[in-house]
């Protein structure tokens, strides 16, 4: 199969996806009106409740939701073969992610900016507020986990991109502040700021910051910086959102845009071969259903992505018909993400192999000693030797694609810390605790329990597929509070229940799958407390409908 018109073969089905099934979810289901004022007016505070120009706020949705998952998980999916992972990621975020965000984020918008938490108090009862609550803290420390586990990854294995990525957020603030204070034009700013980072990028490239230099132990850099990252992400989700959060996003969509722009470009030009197979038979490894449905989860479709929705975007969006390019067009935007690192996987890793570099290929037996590799280093060596084929050096792509995996990790860390500081306050509101109300104390409460499971050297390499489903069986159940909101006023929810009934099936069996074989007890019980949490919610769900119907026939 030839890269190049793979890609534009998927890339015209997003084109297609947006003009027309976002058209029609947006005027038959969803019923967005402009006369309508959003939360971001009718509570604007200037630090959560902002009105924001619909560009910048794509920005900051689309970076906070597109960070280094999409990435991680179809390197870790090509393993059962690049055909399913792509028809996956295609028709998943077209009829499945998409639909699933923008509906968070329009009930969020219609619901005075609630979450979609406390919205299911309203829509069904209030135990199920409580288990939604629990369930998506519980989710969102695994997020936390696995984002600084990440980043703190890419640092210590490139620390070449530690100066370009830490300039970008005084960069931030500085044209946050132009903007914000100064009344400037946002997009002027955010380009000069792209164009400094991609300096810092080239100086970054030949200057790289290692914390053993500093006098830290080699064994400990890694766990340092898991530690001042969640630092940063404590101060960062304290911040109003227009100093950092979303210039930076703002800054880093374009960034996003560039780096995309530059693989396409290379795949287009260069067209290297697909040397995977389009099916693997796997017998010893997971098997590929359900485990390519949680592997491939932000990508496709994404709990996280309404907590996203439903946390910060919905308290910034100005009108409400912004939603559908904010909501169905950021969740394409994330699509075409996965789609490239896909293409990287399993067409930019041949010219690493024509290079003459040993890279282990999950498809081939035996193809090199780095088993060991992290999946975030195939799409970061991958896409460096695409875009070196424009002309770039060596050093200076693969900084250039390290920075950009970072700066949407980094985004999406402290943009769930912020979610997560809701979500403990609207516990600690929900169960008459005062303490967990107050802002500080749910940061803290916030980070430590992420920051104890990060550093868990025994969770590490079993996290994935645990945070996959449980991020997936969020979906489904943010599915269900839509499927039972727009039932109630008369609407076709068909759309809806369809991807909602497929990822229950699916992240069901994953999760028991996964409890028998976890080889640690605190992983059994992360397991077992997603498993009794969610049959409960799914039987809550049930029972009203039930009722419900019963009532309405008699």
């Amino acid at each position: 199969m030839n890269s190049a018109l793979l890609t534009i073969i998927c890339l015209t089905l997003f084109y297609f996806g947006y003009k027309l099934y976002s058209k029609f979810l947006s005027e038959k289901i969803y019923n967005l009106d402009n006369k309508e004022l959003t939360p971001a007016h009718t509570f604007n505070d200037g630090v959560d409740f902002v009105p924001t120009n619909k560009h910048m706020l794509f920005g900051h949705h689309f970076t906070s939701i597109a960070g280094a998952a999409p990435i991680i998980g179809p390197c870790i999916a090509v393993y059962w073969g690049w055909l399913p992972a792509i028809l996956w990621v295609v028709f998943g975020t077209i009829f499945m992610g998409a639909t699933h965000d923008f509906g968070a984020l329009v009930i969020s918008l219609k619901e005075k900016g609630q979450s979609v938490a406390d919205i299911s108090s309203n829509v069904i009862n209030r135990r199920i507020r409580i288990m939604f609550l629990c369930f998506i803290m519980l989710l969102t420390w695994l997020v936390l986990a696995v984002f600084a586990n990440a980043i703190a990854g890419l640092f210590t294995m490139h620390p070449k991109a530690v100066l370009p990525v830490n300039i970008e957020i005084i960069v931030a603030i500085i044209i946050g502040y132009f903007i914000y204070k100064k009344k400037f034009n946002s997009l002027v700013p955010s380009i000069i700021a792209l164009g400094i980072l991609y300096l810092f990028v080239w100086i970054g490239s030949t200057n790289p910051i290692n914390l053993s230099d500093f006098g830290i132990n080699e064994n400990s850099v890694k766990n340092t910086w898991i530690i001042l990252l969640f630092v940063y992400s404590a101060i960062a989700s304290l911040l109003p959102v227009w100093i950092l959060l979303q210039p930076r996003d703002y800054i880093n969509s374009h960034q996003l845009i560039v780096g995309l722009s530059l693989i396409f470009l290379s795949i287009f030009i260069i067209q290297p071969d697909i040397i995977a197979p389009a099916v693997t038979n796997t017998d010893k490894g997971p098997p590929m259903i359900p485990f390519l449905f949680v592997t491939i989860a932000c990508g496709a479709i994404s709990g996280f992505h309404g907590l996203v929705s439903s946390g910060t975007t919905s308290k910034q969006v100005n009108k409400m018909k912004d939603a559908r390019l904010i909501g169905y067009g950021a969740t394409l935007g994330e699509g075409s993400l996965a789609l490239a690192a896909t293409i990287a996987a399993i067409a930019g890793i041949s010219l690493v192999s024509q290079a003459g570099t040993e890279f282990c290929l999950p498809w081939l037996k035996n193809s090199c000693n780095l088993k060991s590799l992290h999946p975030v280093n195939y799409f970061v060596i991958s896409s460096s030797a695409l875009i070196q084929q424009l002309g770039l050096s060596e050093s200076l792509s693969t900084t250039l694609i390290v920075v950009l995996v970072v700066s949407f990790a980094a985004t999406t860390l402290d943009s769930a810390t912020r979610i997560q500081r809701y979500i403990i306050c609207e516990f600690g509101n929900a169960v008459k605790f005062k303490l967990f109300q107050n802002k500080y104390i749910a940061t803290l409460i916030s980070i430590i329990p992420a920051y104890l499971i990060a550093t868990n050297d025994a969770l590490r390499n079993e996290l994935w597929q645990t945070f996959g489903a449980s991020n997936q069986m969020l979906a489904a159940l943010t599915l269900m509070i839509l499927s039972i909101y727009f039932w109630k006023k008369g609407k076709n929810v068909i759309p809806l229940l369809i991807p909602m009934i497929i990822i229950m099936m699916i992240t069901i069996s994953a999760l028991i799958i996964k409890f028998n074989q976890s080889t640690t007890i605190l992983l059994k019980s992360i397991n077992g407390i997603l498993i009794v949490l969610i049959i409960w919610m799914i039987t809550e769900g049930i029972i009203y409908c039930y009722k419900r119907h019963k009532s309405l026939n008699e």
